[in-house]
């Protein structure tokens, strides 16, 4: 009897869970604008490392290591509100081939998650010339998914 009980506690508790995930994007409108603010913020803290990539400033090692740490830290999640029904319309620039292919949004949201986190591995180690080379292969991760995902 107490075994049951745990168990529908659970489902309910899991119930709730996924019931309270959906209802962050009520509106298509609402995951449009939730993961173009996290975009927007992502693309702030890349700009400050490209200014230390490209010389325009200079490399500040507790800079780059607190902006590639944001950068980590916010990349997992903009991916959800990308395959929100009715988010390909609106305002915003995401193709209708995204929620109708959203394993192929997978294959670029992995990588570019991996290649931040490389980046971000390598700032932490002092190695700056290991991190610019990293800071390419993420901006080539951005280019190539947004070559696929935007009109």
């Amino acid at each position: 009897m107490n075994q049951i009980v745990k168990t529908i506690a659970i489902l309910v508790i899991f119930g709730i869970l996924v019931g309270v995930a959906y209802a962050q994007f009520a509106k298509p409108e609402d995951a449009i604008k939730y993961r173009q603010s996290v975009m927007f913020i992502i693309a702030q803290h890349f700009g400050r490392l490209g200014a230390m990539v490209k010389g325009k400033q200079p490399f500040d090692q507790k800079t780059f290591v607190s902006n590639a740490a944001v950068i980590e830290n916010l990349a997992g999640l903009p991916w959800e509100a990308f395959l929100v029904p009715g988010s390909d319309r609106g305002k915003t620039t995401m193709k209708s081939s995204v929620l109708k292919n959203p394993e192929d949004l997978k294959g670029l949201t992995q990588n570019f998650e991996t290649e931040v986190g490389k980046l971000s591995a390598a700032a932490r180690a002092g190695d700056f010339k290991a991190a610019k080379a990293r800071f390419g292969a993420v901006a080539q991760s951005c280019k190539s998914c947004h070559s696929k995902t935007r009109k």
